[in-house]
């Protein structure tokens, strides 16, 4: 039996991309990610993970494990979030970080850690995304799925290496440091300060994200821009057409 795992790093933050990761393995394999330290990637150390995720890296090159990873970035967030909520966004993602491992099995079982408050929703729409090709897996879909099996908490640690990589590469292009990019972070609140005093929102931001608003506001006294496709901004004319919902 074949086994896919899959999550995702940076949902909440209002500073650059949500990636997501899905990991494929046979059954007999998942053992050799105990013997790595394999684990949610929140119990672990930033340096841990990135000494685990170059093992488990390393042993999929030797094993032919698969690996999708989607980095989705603040522009595409904030366009898709005019059409759809972030539960349809990631359901889109974790359908291409599957299709991106190349998979060519016909059955096996596919785990997720549900985005979603409902997770029976979320797992049907996972198995709707994927289409009638991945029709004989089966899809588990649970709350902290992360914590609790091992191929979801280790393709949790590989999403989260690659988001504090575009994060470190982010602070590296724009000489910033802009922290983690949650909004908690009082290094992220800073840079966010920074990032909107220009005639547009900066590039790595969310804009569609109530901190981003927030600090446009108070900078400019104008509701922020809405992005829209292929690079287009289009400009708010009442501060009462954008809400200061938090995601």
């Amino acid at each position: 039996m074949y086994q896919i795992g899959i999550d995702e790093a940076g949902r909440g933050p209002a500073i650059g991309p949500l990636v997501v990761c899905a990991l494929g393995m046979p059954d007999a394999d998942t053992k050799f990610l105990v013997s790595m330290g394999a684990v949610d990637s929140k119990q672990v150390t930033k340096k841990k993970r990135e000494e685990i995720s170059k093992k488990i890296y390393s042993e999929a090159e030797n094993r032919n494990w698969k690996i999708g990873m989607i980095v989705c970035k603040a522009s595409r967030i904030d366009i898709e979030r005019n059409k759809i909520d972030l539960n349809k966004l990631e359901i889109e993602l974790f359908k291409e970080a599957v299709y991106e491992t190349g998979i060519r099995e016909n059955t096996g079982i596919i785990k997720a850690d549900a985005c979603d408050v409902n997770e029976q929703r979320f797992k049907e729409r996972i198995r709707i995304a994927l289409g009638e090709k991945w029709g004989d897996w089966e899809i588990h879909a649970r709350h902290r799925m992360d914590s609790e099996e091992i191929i979801v908490g280790a393709a949790s640690i590989l999403a989260k290496v690659r988001r504090d990589k575009e994060i470190e590469n982010i602070s590296n292009l724009l000489n910033l440091d802009v922290g983690s990019g949650y909004p908690s972070d009082p290094k992220t609140k800073k840079a966010v300060v920074k990032l909107v005093n220009s005639e547009i929102p900066n590039q790595y931001l969310r804009w569609s994200w109530a901190t981003v608003k927030n600090a446009w506001t108070n900078t400019h006294n104008l509701p922020i821009p809405i992005r829209q496709e292929l690079g287009e901004t289009r400009v708010q004319s009442s501060l009462n057409e954008w809400s200061n919902t938090e995601t």
